[in-house]
This record gives C-alpha cells, structure tokens and sequence, in this order.
C-alpha cells in the first residue's frame, strides 16, 4: 500500500470518528489542528486505525507520534 492510500484511509477514519466531513489530512496535521482531539478521542482513533489496517502498535510507538505524517510512516513501516 502506498503512502498516498494510507492518508485516504485515514481521512476517512478521521471524518468519520470526529464527524467532520471538511478534514484534510496533511503530514503536519496534529492534534491541535482537529476539534475534538483529545485523549479519549485519541485512544478511538488507534482503535479504529488498528482495525482497518489489520495492524498492532507498541505502547512507545502511540507515544512517539507527533503529527499524521509520523502516524502514515508507523502505519507504512508495518505495511511493508
């Protein structure tokens, strides 16, 4: 899957769980940048990233991530 693919996936999943079907996934998008983005909001958004790409993250990988572009590599590297 390329990386192209994995952002139109997770645009969809982001505007589904926040309900905003205006959000525009860019490498610099973060928390700060989606209304509603908060912990709780944060742990759904793993859950539901975990179910569509079939993939699992360590507690340190949740941790380190910053911004989509940090969370699009993660979900690449475990891809390929």
């Amino acid at each position: 899957m390329q990386k192209s693919q994995i952002y139109s996936e997770l645009n969809a999943i982001f505007c589904d769980l926040f309900d905003d079907d205006d959000i525009k996934l860019k490498p610099e998008t973060s928390a700060e940048d989606v209304e509603g983005w908060d912990s709780l909001a944060h742990i759904n958004l793993i859950v539901a990233i975990e179910q569509k790409f079939k993939i699992k993250f360590k507690t340190a990988e949740i941790e380190s991530l910053h911004n989509v572009g940090h969370l699009v590599d993660v979900i690449y590297s475990k891809l390929n």
